[in-house]
């Protein structure tokens, strides 16, 4: 009997599974069940669920690590504060005060860093106000306009002190935190951002009329610096200072459009020590230098674009001395390799005066060492230094160039005197340079002298002009130029 119950049983049990599975199949549509496919689904969708959950948890982390540098840093952030004294003939004399920038706490002993354009604008007290309001008069300042930095001493103790991060890891892409004095009211403004690139050049200039500055190898992020940031810092999620916010492109408006720049935190760390005592050395060889062209790799023989073009020689400097010249391209620099002008500049100028190092440079497809002892570099008589305008006209036009853009002509006694040359001068002065054209784009102007193409030296128009016919169109003419009583290298590309 309990046989014949299980056999029934079974039967029932049968029957329901095929039912089921009829539904099933109805369901869908007559298809065959894949239960690998359903099973995928399901975790699909179970990994789209963990996929959110994880992102969220991210979002989370990424927040608590931007208030966790807040918190630590923000102490260390200071206020830069002028106070100024105005006169008048009724009222008599009155105070008044204003947040120009921003600066942080570097030492505990009351040593502040920020930017020399912060406090070198406004004649009045200076004074530095921490985050908890306690305001403190400035002692002494040291400032470096080469490098747009300065340092504050106050009367004061034990003050938390940022640490310090390294610039030269700083990856595109990162997340970047500035903290300053926005607008000079609105203190330990905190805003976020990406490191937007590295190694920018900055042409910055006061708007006020003065000589505008070029800073090498510079910081961009979006993280929003407003007037009254400069000299804040540019943290990293660790904390630490990567850079001091500088300057910002606005387009002609007053406020941020999501171009900054900063300063690197390296080169602080590099002149901290000079700038403690005063004075920051610099070194110099008197070469002015440019990129190599893309176009001239193989006119140069070099494997590839590294190296900086030597465009013009100081005379009687350090690199004349050792016997450098206009065209040729320095490869190496004390023993390591140049990639770009920007690399050796920064290594030039770290250089301790008097110091002579060894110089690779590629001439005329050759490579060669030379020793330069280098100099100190005088920031006074490099930026007084100008190039004098150069006047043509006079005389009748020797040769017409085709497809450079210039008009040579003979150097003629008259023209000698009134464009001061040295008596014994020869080349092909050119007289006049058409708008647009390849060499108005490679610089060159009326009143310079073509005393080199190529390998050729030229001793007047047509001699020039010969030459830079043998230069086929979509070539580059390489010419040695004298201007202002340097040789200068130009390289021009022929239409």
């Amino acid at each position: 009997m309990n046989s014949r119950l299980k056999k029934i049983a079974g039967v029932v049990w049968l029957l329901v599974f095929v039912s089921v599975l009829l539904v099933v199949t109805s369901v869908y549509g007559g298809n065959k069940i894949d239960l690998k496919s359903l099973f995928n689904r399901s975790t699909s969708g179970f990994n789209e669920i963990k996929e959110k959950v994880v992102t969220r948890q991210e979002v989370v982390e990424e927040e608590s690590a931007v208030i966790n540098v807040v918190d630590k840093v923000s102490p260390s952030v200071v206020s830069i504060i002028v106070k100024t004294v105005t006169f008048d003939l009724f009222s008599g004399p009155t105070a008044s005060e204003e947040g120009i920038g921003t600066g942080f706490i570097v030492s505990e002993n009351g040593l502040v860093v920020t930017n020399s354009h912060v406090v070198d604008s406004v004649d009045g007290q200076y004074s530095v106000v921490l985050k908890d309001g306690t305001s403190y008069d400035v002692e002494s300042i040291n400032l470096d306009e080469q490098s747009d930095l300065a340092i504050l001493q106050i009367a004061a103790r034990n003050l938390p002190a940022v640490q310090l991060g390294d610039s030269d890891d700083l990856k595109v892409g990162q997340k970047a935190i500035a903290i300053g004095n926005a607008l000079g009211r609105f203190q330990n403004t905190v805003t976020t951002g990406v490191v937007s690139g590295v190694a920018r050049q900055l042409t910055a200039s006061s708007g006020l009329g003065g000589d505008s500055k070029v800073y090498e190898s510079v910081i961009q992020t979006d993280a929003a610096i407003n007037p009254g940031n400069s000299g804040g810092p540019l943290l990293n999620l660790r904390g630490e200072v990567v850079g001091i916010n500088t300057a910002i492109i606005s387009e002609g408006q007053a406020r941020n459009v999501g171009v900054g720049f900063a300063m690197p935190i390296n080169v602080v760390r590099e002149l901290l020590p000079q700038l403690r005592v005063g004075k920051i050395t610099r070194g110099r060889i008197g070469v002015g230098i440019g990129p190599v062209p893309t176009d001239a790799v193989d006119e140069f023989g070099l494997k590839d674009r590294n190296g900086a073009v030597v465009l013009n020689i100081a005379p009687g400097g350090a690199a004349a001395k050792a016997g450098i010249e206009p065209g040729d391209v320095i490869i190496a620099y004390n023993g390591k390799a140049i990639r770009n002008r920007d690399e050796l500049v920064a290594m030039v100028t770290a250089t301790k005066p008097g110091t002579t190092v060894p110089v690779r440079l590629v001439r005329d497809r050759q490579e060669r060492n030379v020793n330069v002892t280098v100099e100190e570099l005088d920031l006074e008589a490099e930026t007084t230094s100008q190039r004098a305008a150069n006047g043509g006209g006079g005389g009748e036009p020797q040769e017409t160039t085709t497809g450079f853009g210039i008009t040579l002509g003979n150097i003629t006694p008259e023209l000698a005197q009134r464009l001061r040359l040295n008596r014994n001068t020869t080349g092909a002065l050119v007289m006049g340079v058409e708008p647009g054209s390849p060499a108005a784009r490679a610089g060159l102007a009326e009143g310079d002298v073509i005393v080199r193409v190529g390998r050729e030296s030229v001793s007047n128009a047509t001699e020039a002009s010969r030459e830079l016919g043998r230069v086929p169109s979509g070539g580059t003419a390489f010419l040695r130029v004298l201007r202002n009583g340097q040789e200068t290298f130009v390289s021009v590309a022929k239409e």
